[in-house]
């Protein structure tokens, strides 16, 4: 590179960094981030099983995530499987396409991976599964000049070969470019550690720093870009880790632009029978949904306003406060609206098991239960919400 263009290209990344600000629509779609969702979500993925790449478990894995998007109003033309096979296993990558209104032919890749090995993978990788659920069901209706690809690969477990086969045989043909990639996000093991759930406050933002040298300056200004956006539609904070072996590493060996997501305090559980919902951080999880929505819109360039068709928060009960937790003995429930009066506050165990249920109390004692997780269910007329609970005495 010349220094006259590695100056222009500087410029350029600096320009863009710069350039960006706070946008109120932006902030408005990733506050409408359901913890619920989320919750109900990973529980969901849970029971599943262990997903291996080519088992059926996996298959009915794909299945639910085909019929969540049906469920948020995507069609059967918007979705699409891409069959692979390897070894003599076969299994699916599923594609979900939405439309840009300004560069329809130019795509934005969100991915993240949806098989496991030697357990449920709650945080390898449900954790990433679950949030891009939740950018897809809140940006189904928002116009985007870019049209985005959510992307679940399969076989992600066994050396990438999901997103390999994608990037070599969809988005490329040989050397041939078939499709023009604006930038691959990534997310990948973004659960956190429940041991240390009071200091999971930094993610990872992975930037390109090996491979081809041609899309490293690029990388570095995305990943910029994905960390002034994690602090402008999130309370976390961000460190820069190295782009690692996940599903972006295919299309950076094509050249592309990749940035992604990647806790900070790594857990050991991942792979091993333990990488449970019990042993992750859903608020962790639930942050970095709320950051990657408001970097989706920006990397998609969402509309700055909202349109009249959306609903923004789709359930008013979300902001409950439901403290302490840990818990020793007594729960509180603060409503955000002094109204709500009708309400029952029901604690399960991970198997949906009732251990007990309390009406329209706001201090629930919980002193019978032992140490441990447990999910609590609010019901107030037809809104739900859901958390988990620890009990520590």
């Amino acid at each position: 590179m010349t220094k006259i263009a590695a100056f222009l290209l500087t410029s350029m990344i600096a320009q863009s960094i710069n350039a960006q600000t706070f946008i109120q629509a932006y902030k408005d779609r990733a506050d409408a981030v359901s913890q619920t969702d989320i919750i109900t979500n990973l529980q969901q993925f849970a029971g599943f099983g262990v997903k291996t790449t080519g088992s059926q478990e996996n298959a009915n894995a794909l299945n639910w995530l085909k019929n969540k998007y049906l469920s948020y109003g995507y069609t059967a033309d918007q979705i699409a499987e891409d069959p692979f096979s390897f070894s003599g296993v076969s299994s699916k990558n599923l594609v979900i396409t939405k439309t840009g209104t300004v560069y329809p032919n130019k795509y934005v890749i969100i991915c993240g991976h949806f098989d496991t090995i030697n357990g449920p993978g709650v945080n390898d990788n449900g954790s990433g599964t679950t949030i891009m659920l939740e950018a897809a069901r809140i940006l189904r209706t928002v116009p985007t000049e870019y049209s985005i690809k959510f992307i679940h690969f399969s076989g992600e477990e066994q050396s990438l070969k999901g997103s390999y086969h994608y990037a070599n045989t969809v988005a490329y043909q040989g050397n041939s470019r078939v499709m023009d990639i604006k930038l691959v996000f990534n997310l990948d093991q973004v659960g956190g550690k429940m041991s240390n759930s009071a200091n999971n406050t930094i993610v990872y933002c992975d930037e390109d720093q090996g491979g081809l040298q041609s899309n490293n300056a690029a990388s570095v200004a995305v990943t910029q870009q994905l960390r002034n956006c994690t602090a402008l539609y999130s309370p976390l904070q961000t460190e820069v880790d190295p782009a690692a072996d996940t599903d972006y590493i295919p299309f950076e060996q094509k050249g592309e632009v990749i940035t992604g997501f990647f806790e900070r305090i790594r857990s050991n559980l991942p792979h091993t029978a333990n990488d449970t919902f019990a042993n992750t951080d859903p608020v962790y999880i639930y942050n970095i949904g709320k950051a990657s929505v408001g970097a989706l819109q920006h990397f998609a360039v969402a509309t700055g306003t909202l349109g009249t068709h959306e609903v923004i928060s789709k359930n008013s009960l979300e902001s409950v406060n439901i403290y302490p937790n840990p818990v020793k003995n007594v729960i509180n429930i603060e409503f955000p609206n002094s109204k709500v009066k009708n309400f029952s506050f029901e604690i399960t165990d991970f198997q949906g098991r009732s251990l007990f249920k309390a009406s329209n109390e706001t201090k629930i004692d919980v002193s019978s239960l032992e140490n441990g997780a447990y999910v609590g269910i609010l019901k107030a007329g037809d809104q739900t919400v859901v958390r988990k609970v620890l009990v520590a005495k």
